[in-house]
């Protein structure tokens, strides 16, 4: 029926608490799970990686919070809503996902290619800036070298920064603590 899950859980590894605060946080449907493996079949990072949607819930159904928040499959989602829109329960699995993301990051575990492009946003208001091939092609397409973006406004750019310090993203990213478990 489900995937087998082939390493060996003891009691100590499981966090009883682990699903009632992903269910707090906004996926209150996510124990209504069949394990149907639907989410898993329709994934569009599932047919590109080793992602499995199914197996990263079932490990977080069983309290296995460490295990979840330390995967890097846990980056792996899109975040597409595909695995939402075919579920047979409507649980809102991406916004599962979401939440043990924030939950990881909150914990230290983050891909470093997700720290660096957190810590471009921080610093130029874009997680991918612009550098000079852009500007190049910007320049041969015949638009503005720079974009209308924060790019180009030092008081919008101060905006970006004080949303990011209100909601405490730069504390995530730039953090103590936060490097000790970069994946």
């Amino acid at each position: 029926m489900g995937e087998i899950i082939r390493e060996t859980i003891s009691a100590g590894d499981m966090d009883p608490t682990f699903i009632e605060k992903i269910e707090k946080a906004g996926a209150d449907r996510i124990r209504t799970c069949l394990s149907c493996g639907t989410c898993s079949s329709v994934c569009p990072s599932g047919r590109r990686t080793a992602f499995r949607t199914r197996e990263l819930i079932r490990k977080a159904l069983l309290g296995l919070r460490e295990d979840v928040l330390s995967s890097p499959d846990l980056w792996l989602c899109a975040t597409c809503l595909t695995c939402l829109e075919r579920c047979p329960r409507q649980i809102k699995i991406t916004d599962a996902i979401i939440i043990m993301r924030n939950m990881a990051v909150k914990e230290g575990f983050m891909l470093p290619q997700h720290r660096k492009s957190a810590q471009k946003l921080l610093q130029t208001g874009h997680a991918v800036p612009l550098d000079d091939a852009n500007r190049d092609m910007r320049r041969e397409l015949g638009i503005p070298e720079i974009p209308p973006t924060v790019h180009s406004s030092e008081e919008a750019l101060a905006q970006v920064k004080e949303i990011m310090r209100l909601t405490g993203f730069d504390t995530l990213v730039e953090g103590e603590g936060t490097g000790a478990k970069q994946e």
